[in-house]
């Protein structure tokens, strides 16, 4: 049996992960895949329940160094329970949010990336996607949809402020410039359908 497929798509508040997660998977299964659908934090029921402990609550509810734990262990839990056992049965698997994401929030302050590697390297054993898309879009367009979506109210991570998004949005560019294989940026705006077939035609050969 062939071995699935992992894809994760990354980017700041309002990129339009989500919608892209769903409309993604909805064009490889009429191409006859089997697709599972995840997120982070979140993705299994351990990671789920770290979720509720992650994004409630006051913005100083943990430190930066428990957050990061904290993330971590949920995508330990999540590789294990959801992910690999998607990917050895031949599934493609789509995550909101993985790995990077935690780069770009968490690895950026008190801790360095470097660290939060080391995290992933004793969790998740350094396990990372096939193929990882950054969604990008003008800052006030990404606002503007944020805003739209959460009806005004993030949640603690998201709530943070505007100089905090734009380190993350640094981050992840650097990101795709350090691992241009790996990583590779998708302009987010326009109709979801056009952005769709981007992300299509950016993972024809792995389709081959």
């Amino acid at each position: 049996m062939t071995r699935g497929r992992f894809i994760t798509l990354e980017g700041g508040e309002g990129a339009g992960k989500s919608t892209q997660v769903r409309d993604l998977a909805a064009a490889l299964r009429a191409h006859g895949l089997e697709v599972v659908e995840t997120r982070e934090p979140g993705g299994s029921d351990g990671a789920e329940a770290i979720r509720a402990l992650l994004l409630t609550g006051a913005a100083d509810r943990w430190s930066p160094r428990a957050e990061a734990l904290l993330f971590a262990a949920a995508r330990a839990d999540h590789i294990e329970k959801t992910i690999r056992p998607a990917l050895d049965r031949g599934a493609w698997v789509l995550s909101d949010r993985f790995l990077d994401s935690s780069r770009a929030y968490q690895g950026m302050g008190e801790l360095s990336d470097a660290d939060i590697l080391a995290l992933h390297d004793v969790g998740s054993g350094g396990f990372l996607p096939d193929r990882t898309f950054i969604l990008t879009l003008p800052e006030a367009e990404a606002e503007a949809r944020a805003n739209v979506r959460d009806g005004g109210e993030a949640d603690r991570i998201g709530g943070r402020d505007r100089a905090f998004h734009q380190r993350v949005a640094q981050a992840f560019t650097r990101f795709a410039a350090e691992d241009p294989v790996r990583i590779r940026p998708i302009d987010a705006s326009g109709d979801p359908a056009q952005v769709t077939a981007r992300l299509l035609e950016a993972i024809r050969d792995l389709l081959a």
